[in-house]
């Protein structure tokens, strides 16, 4: 016997609430968005019930309080659902309505619910997004300032670190900007803190953490991209193929067709976290300054479509390869082990591991010799790579010439 379906739609201070049951639609008693009140829901309800929220802030909460419960709560993407139902009504009674029927048909059935463990990864990984951008923000402050000041331009890279910060206090500017400049200092030291701090966090799970250590393995996939992309996508075997996955993570071209016309491919449709496909852009920027097939295939898309497409082709990608990687539990192959290793090392000294000494002049002869040699292997992966392709290509040009 199929179990009540129950749709809630959620807010900061209710949740509406509908109950789909026998093929009936009733409405139930608002209920506070508060704990004990969310308990006192929760105890009514019937373990074989099945409930749908939509993904606002609040609804992870509200499903931990309700999980235990009932058979499944499922969480529903704001996009999918308009996606779904194209309904004119737009009240809080009939969004739970809506919800109810839905999950009635069948419509969310399944969906993944991160456990704990990725939801507070999340929160980490979002909260550094955040002060990062503040950070910036106070940096373009100081910017803005030496610019309606008539100031050149900082001359060294970081004009935020030791020297540039001496630079700054040698400018001689009005009183009432100098305090503005002090002020976006003392925000970027706090910043700089916080984040910090964060990333402890981070590199401390990375470091228990074989798949964050995995995807470290590719050039230009540091901490922040491996933990970024895990907190979002969690178990990665639950993409039956890594087309799903560059689905799920919007890079994939979006499809625009209109009756019996030929459909068209467009921009990538950049549904899902733009935080992650963010960091696989700048791991991409990183990724093919190393030589090695990453490189090749930027390379190629550049020669095609340009510098920017090629790009997010590479972003791409990096997702497909980390899904191969994830799913066989195997290194990237075409990794260079004395670069990685130093990667994996600078996290375990983030995350609080102590430093190790010694090694001397000798050491250090030995390892850029490794260092060169790893680098021409890489080369020759990249110059294989171009060369596969090239034959692909004269084999293909082959094939149409026989076929004419």
């Amino acid at each position: 016997m199929q179990g009540r379906c129950i749709g809630m739609d959620v807010h900061r201070d209710f949740c509406e609430v509908a109950i789909w049951d026998a093929g009936e639609v009733v409405r139930a008693p608002r209920v506070p968005s508060r704990p004990g009140q969310l308990q006192e829901f929760a105890l009514q309800l019937r373990p074989t019930d099945r409930v749908a929220m939509e993904a606002t802030g609040n609804a992870l909460a509200i499903a931990r309080i309700i999980g235990p419960h009932v058979a499944a709560v499922e969480i529903v993407n704001t996009r999918r659902l308009k996606a779904i139902t194209a309904s004119k009504q737009k009240t809080d009674r009939h969004d739970a309505k809506t919800l109810a029927q839905l999950l009635a048909a069948g419509m969310f059935a399944g969906s993944w619910q991160p456990d704990e463990a990725t939801r507070m990864l999340r929160r980490r990984v979002a909260r550094r997004a955040r002060l990062v951008v503040h950070r910036t923000r106070s940096k373009n402050e100081i910017l803005a300032v030496l610019h309606r000041n008539l100031k050149p331009r900082p001359p060294m890279s970081d004009p935020f670190g030791v020297a540039g910060r001496a630079w700054l206090a040698r400018q001689e500017l009005p009183v009432d900007e100098q305090d503005t400049v002090n002020a976006a200092l003392r925000q970027i030291d706090f910043l700089n803190d916080e984040i910090a701090t964060i990333e402890t966090e981070l590199a401390r799970f990375a470091t228990g953490s074989a798949e964050a250590k995995q995807l470290m393995t590719v050039p230009g996939v540091g901490l922040v991209t491996a933990t970024a992309f895990l907190a979002q996508v969690g178990e990665v075997t639950r993409f039956p193929n890594p087309n799903q996955l560059v689905s799920y993570l919007g890079l994939n071209p979006s499809v625009r067709q209109s009756g019996d016309n030929d459909a068209h491919t467009g921009r990538i449709s950049k549904e899902g976290s733009a935080l992650v496909r963010h960091v696989l852009v700048e791991a991409a920027q990183t990724a093919i300054r190393s030589p090695g097939p990453l490189r090749a295939f930027f390379e190629r898309v550049r020669a095609r479509r340009g510098h920017a497409v090629a790009i997010v082709a590479v972003a791409r990608k990096l997702a497909v390869l980390f899904w191969r990687l994830l799913v066989s539990g195997q290194d990237y192959a075409y990794s260079m082990p004395t670069p990685t290793a130093k990667k994996l090392r600078a996290v375990e000294l983030k995350a609080g591991a102590p430093s190790r000494r010694g090694g001397g002049s000798q050491h250090a002869l030995n390892r850029e010799a490794r260092r060169k040699l790893e680098r021409r292997s890489a080369e020759h992966a990249e110059a294989a790579y171009r060369r596969n392709v090239a034959d692909w290509h004269r084999q293909q040009a082959k094939g149409a010439r026989t076929a004419t």
